[in-house]
């Protein structure tokens, strides 16, 4: 006698679920009209794009003469393009080594300290600078560090030549990532403290009682706890390894010279909007795309490998 399955259809499906549907239809609406419609732009890297070819933008698009890869052929035996690409990929493997780790130690320092009211002080101080715009940031470090700041009069009135710190290129890469240290550092540590309240507190006092001391405790059961939330954050930063940023770069660009300064970010811009060379910073902009796209599919193979979940499970 044949059994009777309880698997639901799509139909029931979409009846019990479509209150969750309608709450988050904004959020896809918003997702689908800034990110995957203006994917579609991307057929510009494969033309010698004119926006004056037509009286509207899809007369642009239709009219614009199609030369295939000749963009990418273009972009690749420009010098300026491999000098953005190696400042960007020098960027991302000092970020990784010194940035990255940096709200992990702090989630750790703050779970450590007992009064709450001490812990939600310096968590708000710590974190605050997050809001700051990019222009308020570099404007900050302009005061305490630059040739006319707070170090170069102290370092003057005692007598010294003081360190040329906003205007070096050979020191620029140590400079954006204290900037970026001290704007996000804090707010990416509250994703690793979300993860070590998720620990079961039970574990210490089962570790504490056997004799386990803190670092023991701390490496057999706090690491392995954020081990999931580490790696998954991990590819999502190789994913998006080559975005960079702009405006950051862009404000301390003509202090320290394009050699230093350029990155993917401000290439695009230069060589697409500035000079109107539009296929040529939409192939840029592609090949940026395509690369984070392999980084990200490779690291979540790698965890995969670890046993650990990724950003989607193995099908």
């Amino acid at each position: 006698m044949p059994t009777r399955t309880n698997k639901k259809t799509t139909t029931d499906r979409l009846r019990r679920d479509w209150p969750l549907l309608l709450m988050v239809t904004p959020a896809f609406l918003l997702v689908l009209v800034f990110h995957y419609v203006p994917t579609l732009g991307n057929v510009v890297a494969f033309q010698d794009y004119n926006p004056f070819a037509g009286d509207t933008p899809l007369e642009a698009f239709l009219y614009s003469e199609w030369i295939g890869f000749g963009n990418f052929e273009a972009l690749f035996k420009d010098p300026s393009f491999w000098d953005a690409l190696r400042n960007t990929l020098a960027l991302l493997a000092f970020q990784l080594i010194f940035y990255f780790p940096l709200p992990i130690l702090l989630a750790l320092l703050l779970n450590s300290v007992l009064s709450p009211k001490l812990r939600s002080f310096i968590q708000s101080v710590v974190y605050l600078p997050h809001f700051f715009s990019w222009v308020l940031v570099v404007s900050f470090f302009q005061l305490m560090l630059g040739g006319a700041g707070l170090l170069a009069q102290v370092v003057r009135n005692a007598g010294h030549t003081p360190p040329e710190i906003m205007t070096n290129p050979d020191t620029f890469i140590v400079l954006v990532t204290s900037q970026a240290v001290w704007k996000d550092a804090g707010w990416g540590m509250i994703i690793f403290l979300a993860a070590l309240a998720a620990i079961d507190p039970q574990l210490y006092e089962a570790a504490a009682a056997d004799g386990a001391g803190r670092w023991r405790r701390l490496w057999h059961i706090t690491l392995p706890g954020l081990r999931s939330v580490i790696i998954l954050l991990l590819i999502l930063r190789l994913g998006d390894a080559l975005n960079v940023g702009f405006e950051q770069f862009i404000l301390q660009r003509d202090a320290v010279g394009r050699q230093a300064a350029e990155v993917l970010d401000t290439y695009v811009y230069y060589r697409g909007v500035v000079v109107q060379q539009y296929g040529i910073g939409a192939a840029a902009g592609l090949f940026k795309a395509a690369v984070g796209l392999v980084l990200i599919l490779t690291a979540n193979k790698i965890a995969h490998r670890f046993g650990e979940q990724g950003i989607y499970q193995k099908s």
